[in-house]
């Protein structure tokens, strides 16, 4: 199947959606292509999270969000999004696959795969790259990370209760993780090679999980690293020795990071230190002409520099750019 339009965007996160309706309310005909479900990557947050921010901050396309609390939680926001989504009629490919770009500015053929295994092809004009690094997580690389017990996402504790349960990592994902596991009846140990928990863990929830691991609840292991996952146990070097530990599941929470080979596949130069791709700062416009980038993916290794609070607002810089060259 073929189909043409002006604009494609990949990733309907947040910044994707609001990439596409810039560019829809400039008269861009636009379409968005996701691999998961729209706003796929909170849909992948643990089930009862709150976010860090308030409700004002994530919001898109000038439809104010509402919470019960200060705090918007994940099912809130699922619903704001979905809400925005159909109120723009968004025109939104879900689960389906950007598999290869070809072709040069004004005459892009994009090449994707839908779930059924369908095959499809888009001739664009411009194309808006906004997918995101949630997707990809960092790996440990170490000898049986493969087993189906390693889960490098956390959803909800319940499938753990009475299970020995091994948390890697020490920032705000692993410590919620490890209270949680620890509440549900979980036999929790925290491994990091740091030295403490993250300064960057949020004041209310580093206490907790400080006097959990000194009252001996919560076992942790500092300036150690897995060495090897085996099906019902750990190798875990520590200052004192290497040590043995019960294990049924590890929660390997240590970052993500966006998906730099797709970027280079597509032709993005990334500069070579940070890996950041190389933009233009007025238009967000890559070294490939007619492809943008939208998102934390502009910030490359640096995920925290981007959030949904400020890369929301890189919808209106590109949609900008793109109208005014369609112009042309």
């Amino acid at each position: 199947m073929t189909e043409t339009f002006d604009t494609l965007v990949v990733g309907a996160g947040p910044t994707g959606l609001a990439c596409g309706i810039e560019l829809e309310q400039r008269g861009v005909k636009t379409v968005l292509i996701e691999k998961g479900c729209v706003v796929n990557s909170i849909y992948h947050y643990p089930t009862n999270m709150s976010f860090f921010t308030t409700p004002e901050l994530l919001e898109i396309g000038n439809i104010p969000m509402t919470s019960l609390n200060e705090k918007p939680n994940r099912t809130e926001a699922l619903k704001y999004y979905r809400k925005v989504a159909e109120h723009y009629k968004l025109n939104v490919h879900q689960y389906e696959r950007v598999d290869r770009i070809a072709g040069e500015d004004n005459a892009f053929e994009v090449f994707t795969t839908d779930r059924l295994g369908g095959n499809h092809l888009y001739r664009v004009r411009k194309i808006v790259l906004a997918t995101g690094y949630y997707d990809v997580a960092n790996r440990l690389n170490v000898p049986g990370e493969e087993l189906d017990k390693v889960l490098h996402y956390y959803k909800e504790p319940h499938p753990y209760y009475n299970h020995d349960v091994a948390v890697i990592g020490a920032k705000n994902s692993a410590a919620i993780a490890a209270l949680e596991l620890f509440w549900t009846g979980a036999r929790v140990t925290l491994i990091h090679r740091g030295p403490a928990i993250s300064d960057s863990v949020k004041y209310w929830i580093k206490p907790n999980i400080e006097n959990r691991i000194k009252a001996g609840e919560i076992r942790a292991y500092f300036n150690s690293r897995v060495i090897e996952i085996q099906k019902d146990s750990l190798r875990i070097a520590t200052p004192t020795g290497e040590v043995t530990i019960a294990n049924d599941f590890v929660f390997a929470l240590v970052g993500y990071r966006p998906d730099l080979e797709f970027l280079a596949a597509t032709g993005i130069t990334l500069e070579p230190d940070t890996l950041r791709p190389r933009t233009n700062p007025d238009t967000l416009e890559s070294t490939r002409a007619g492809i943008f980038l939208a998102g934390v993916i502009v910030a490359g290794m640096h995920t925290n520099e981007i959030f949904i609070e400020n890369g929301r607002f890189h919808g209106t810089l590109i949609a900008g750019a793109i109208a005014s060259q369609l112009a042309l």
